[in-house]
């Protein structure tokens, strides 16, 4: 390519990769390891009911909207009808779900935390919050709204 010395270009599939300055490498691997960390407790506590971050985001968003129904947890989570059945199956079986038909279309079926459901969510999300408090402290007054925004405008189809 023009303009390009040949020693910073390099080849991955049919895609021309140059190093260069316009990569925040730095932003990258701290979001990864952020999320490694933030991730690592709720993963033990779900590795010992032989679940994993699949089943923890199903029972935070029930837990969080009561009643949502399974298309609005499809729509949340972005995954397939597929990928969602055995995750909730289960849930349920386990005792952490329930799922109650529509009050007006029998074929709508909302989902509900049970007092077990509920727990764990609280379990879950406690060393969350704390790891998020901490580090909010740290950072300063006024990260928490700059933090919000930040995440916000990483969201797919976030808005200005």
């Amino acid at each position: 390519m023009a303009g390009q010395s040949k020693e910073n270009t390099r080849y991955v599939g049919d895609t021309v990769a140059h190093d260069d300055d316009t990569i925040d490498f730095e932003i990258i691997e701290l979001l990864f390891f952020a999320y490694r960390d933030f991730t690592s407790d709720p993963d033990a506590i779900l590795e010992k009911s032989g679940f994993g971050r699949a089943h923890h985001r199903v029972v935070h968003f029930v837990d969080r909207e009561p009643g949502m129904t399974v298309a609005d947890l499809l729509d949340t989570l972005k995954i397939t009808k597929q990928s969602l059945a055995r995750v909730l199956k289960q849930l349920i079986d386990s005792g952490y779900i329930r799922q109650v038909t529509g009050p007006e279309d029998r074929r709508q079926r909302m989902l509900y935390t049970t007092e077990e459901g509920q727990a764990l969510a609280r379990a879950l999300a406690e060393p969350q919050s704390r790891r998020i408090a901490d580090a909010l402290a740290k950072t300063g007054p006024g990260a928490r709204e700059t933090v919000k925004r930040f995440l916000a405008c990483m969201k797919n189809g976030a808005g200005d």
